[in-house]
């Protein structure tokens, strides 16, 4: 799904993760799950790319339904994985997360678990080897793309800025889609390990010019920062 002419992004509103293109080459933020792994190839061969074309992986926590083809990549292809050092044992497998569900309705918790099922949530590879990014970091991949640290909804959650496709990518910092409730529009996200600390960080974006806000679940919001943020707060009540 074309966004712009620098950001695409595959999956849907359940889980997505976006492609930065440029001449140079090709970012990769977030890898979705195992089954996104069709989704990922489509998208290249839609715009006349492909894995040789992908310079770098930029994972914004190291959740499962974030690093599905992401060690696919690196393995086969030799593409690095980037990710915040407090989330490195987390993608490796090595820690698992405790997080706080909140409130679920059946209908959108069952749609969320099957599609996890038909795009392979239940055979996560997890990454062998990751290289380690900080806060405040740009890094040598196309697009420029900043990290910006957002601890809350895991230890290493991290945003992503990308300026030269007016986009703000982060994660699970917020949501626009509740996969448990179905409730639409930028809200705090759930899975969270610690909500308040994760809100609290949401402070840290206040700054970002950016058109895009785009996370890991729900649609694109095209609104800008700004109105994202405030429709967080609204939404907590």
């Amino acid at each position: 799904m074309r966004l712009g002419p620098h950001l695409h992004r595959i999956g849907n509103d359940v889980v997505a993760a976006y492609l930065i293109v440029t001449d140079e080459g090709i970012t990769v933020v977030d890898a979705g799950m195992a089954g996104h792994w069709r989704d990922l190839l489509a998208e290249l061969e839609s715009i006349g790319r492909g894995l040789a074309d992908v310079r770098g992986v930029v994972l914004t926590h190291g959740d499962t339904d974030h690093i599905g083809f992401a060690e696919r990549l690196r393995r086969d292809h030799g593409v690095p994985v980037h990710v915040h050092p407090a989330d490195a044992a987390r993608a490796r497998g090595e820690v698992k997360s405790k997080p706080e569900w909140g409130g679920t309705k059946l209908g959108p918790l069952l749609g969320f678990l099957w599609y996890g099922v038909r795009k392979g949530g239940l055979r996560t590879t997890y990454l062998t080897e990751v290289v380690e990014v900080h806060d405040g970091q740009v890094l040598d991949l196309p697009g420029a793309p900043r990290v910006i640290a957002l601890p809350g909804h895991s230890p290493g959650s991290l945003a992503v800025h990308v300026p030269i496709a007016d986009a703000l990518l982060v994660g699970d910092a917020l949501t626009t889609r509740h996969v448990l409730t179905g409730e639409l529009g930028p809200r705090p996200a759930p899975f969270t390990d610690e909500p308040e600390r994760a809100l609290e960080s949401l402070a840290r974006l206040a700054d970002v010019e950016a058109k895009w806000v785009l996370p890991g679940h729900g649609a694109p919001w095209s609104n800008g920062v700004p109105a994202a943020l405030a429709a967080v707060g609204a939404a907590r009540g």
